[in-house]
């Protein structure tokens, strides 16, 4: 792993965790603990991609209530709509 990738994660994981709401430090957040430890250079882009979207599409999105973007859609996508990375406290 490169001190690149490693940064852009440390980033990615402060970013996933400080949403704003604790529905979407829970959601994304918890999707990033679950997950990042298996990603690559394409799945971190696509993270960071998510990252720029507001909560509330995202958690639309997660939940299936609105349709994803085809930018977003793919494995990642379809692991965070399974929705069991989510643990609460």
């Amino acid at each position: 792993m490169t001190a690149d990738f490693s940064t852009r994660l440390a980033r990615a994981r402060f970013r996933a965790w400080h949403r704003g709401t604790r529905e979407a430090d829970y959601m994304i957040g918890g999707f990033f603990d679950r997950y990042h430890a298996g990603w690559d250079e394409a799945a971190l882009s696509w993270f960071e991609a998510l990252l720029e979207e507001d909560d509330v599409d995202v958690m639309a999105w997660a939940l299936g209530s609105q349709p994803v973007p085809a930018e977003l859609v793919g494995d990642q996508m379809t692991a965070m709509q399974r929705l069991d990375y989510v643990e609460m406290p």
